[in-house]
């Protein structure tokens, strides 16, 4: 038996593959906007740009999936299917911050104890702020 798979099928039991490196993907129309944005959000640094992409990675070497900023031409007009969750100590503290960035604050949620501030960035991609 060999050691590779067809893809949709299990690996076999004796493979272990490498985990996926993790990035995240915003659309946007105007990539400086959002990519300015999202560098001060997460604390991160703009590293490069690539034809429509701009790069960003955490500051100072600490370690954290990257995110790219992709460049589009059409606005975001549904709800996201998936979003970025950010948790931090105090997230009225985090809302107002990120407010004065240029995010809206939309909601809130919760579930049993847990509860959440729902925001969206300056181009209405959605996101969540909890607590650590």
């Amino acid at each position: 038996m060999t050691a590779t798979y067809i893809a949709g099928m299990s690996e076999p039991a004796d493979a272990s593959p490498s985990p996926p490196d993790l990035l995240f993907v915003i659309d946007a129309v105007d990539t400086d906007l959002l990519a300015d944005f999202w560098a001060a959000a997460l604390g991160y640094r703009r590293a490069d740009s690539v034809e429509q992409y701009e790069i960003l990675l955490p500051a100072d070497g600490r370690p954290g999936p990257m995110f790219l900023v992709q460049g589009v031409s059409e606005p975001k007009v549904a709800k996201n299917r998936m979003h970025v969750d950010l948790h931090v100590d105090d997230p009225d503290a985090e809302a107002a911050r990120l407010v004065g960035l240029g995010a809206e604050r939309r909601g809130s949620g919760s579930l049993g104890e847990i509860s959440w501030i729902v925001m969206a960035d300056p181009e209405g991609n959605e996101f969540d702020i909890g607590r650590r």
